[in-house]
């Protein structure tokens, strides 16, 4: 691990695996509060890095002070759940020397119904003698290759309260780009996700287009910025444009999810319910690439179509099949206020319809 005043978050992170793990490696890049301290009481092997706003070079130093077969990284803000953590026991004790790298599922965010809302997969856990390293000053990625499975452990990020330094990467970006330094088509995603973060969304449009224009970046970066395009342009009240980047996606791989909801939003908005009912039932048909490893929001495979669709039916008088889709959409957040709103409406107006149809006529 490497860290930063994180006494808010890194007892609960280390009591997660102190007892799983053989040893732990923590690295200090300039605390001032209780963060050694509190690594004190799980190890001893404590190490010093003076912080030259490069993450890359903290984690290899990190990664240089391991001793055992394979290293494990986490965040200070990572947790795993009591079920994760027996699976991570499970994987220790099943793990064949001939793996060199193991993914595990990172859930960055849930909502209140405890379903996950974005999610990836990282590469984990890897077989020391490989020397397997750190790429990038910020946003930076593990290089791995050869033999790599894909886990069912997950670890998740619980972010603490603490005001953390939420500027640090972008003064990073803009430090490199006073200095002239050549971007990678990875620096110009994520310099434009920076920026768009700080919502200077402008600049963030122009770095996003020199990220696609590249044509050299990862297929699921290319789809995210697809993403990402439309929500700057939507924030700048351009809705063609903001529309137009969603079909954009289209030019790099097949329909996605997310991009269905998106399309059929547009229609939805225009008043076009036909065109937008075949977009979102798309959009709960898809299933991701096999081995997929890029940012997934399961809401819009879920809930968000199968809602939509409950109110593009309504609109067309389609009353039954709107109730269908709003009750499938409950499945997903059985405690949501509109569905169940939606689902009393729907109730009266199906009861209506059946009165209506048992009156005689005259």
């Amino acid at each position: 691990m490497i860290v930063k005043n994180e006494e808010l978050v890194l007892n609960r992170c280390l009591s997660c695996v102190a007892d799983i793990v053989d040893e732990i490696i923590i690295v200090d890049t300039g605390s001032t509060d209780r963060t050694k301290e509190i690594a004190e009481s799980f190890t001893e092997f404590i190490y010093d890095f003076e912080w030259i706003d490069d993450f890359s070079a903290a984690r290899n130093f990190a990664f240089s002070k391991a001793t055992q077969d394979y290293i494990l990284w986490l965040d200070a803000d990572d947790i795993l759940l009591e079920e994760d953590q027996l699976k991570l026991k499970a994987l220790k004790e099943n793990l064949t020397s001939d793996i060199d790298s193991v993914t595990m599922l990172y859930h960055l965010s849930s909502d209140e119904f405890g379903n996950v809302t974005f999610s990836l997969r990282r590469n984990r856990l890897v077989k020391r003698n490989r020397g397997f390293r750190w790429i990038g000053p910020v946003h930076e990625y593990l290089e791995v290759y050869g033999n790599i499975i894909n886990s069912d452990v997950a670890v998740n990020h619980l972010s603490s309260k603490h005001d953390p330094d939420t500027g640090r990467n972008l003064r990073i970006y803009e430090k490199r780009e006073t200095a002239d330094e050549s971007f990678t088509p990875r620096d110009l995603f994520y310099y434009a996700n920076e920026l768009k973060d700080h919502g200077q969304f402008e600049k963030a449009i122009d770095y996003y287009d020199q990220f696609l224009h590249t044509e050299k970046g990862w297929i699921e970066d290319i789809l995210s910025a697809c993403s990402r395009l439309s929500d700057c342009h939507h924030e700048l009240g351009n809705g063609q444009a903001s529309f137009e980047s969603s079909i954009r996606s289209l030019h790099y791989a097949p329909p996605r999810s997310e991009f269905c909801c998106r399309i059929g939003y547009h229609f939805f908005v225009k008043n076009n319910y036909d065109t937008a009912i075949y977009w979102y039932k798309l959009a709960t048909e898809l299933e991701l690439p096999p081995g997929y490893m890029g940012f997934h929001n399961p809401s819009f495979s879920t809930w968000l179509p199968h809602l939509q669709l409950a109110v593009c039916y309504d609109r067309i008088g389609a009353h039954a099949l709107a109730n269908q889709h709003n009750e499938k959409a409950l499945v997903y957040r059985p405690g949501d206020e509109t569905m169940l709103a939606n689902q009393e409406y729907f109730r009266n107006k199906l009861q209506e319809l059946e009165s209506d149809q048992e009156r005689p006529s005259l």
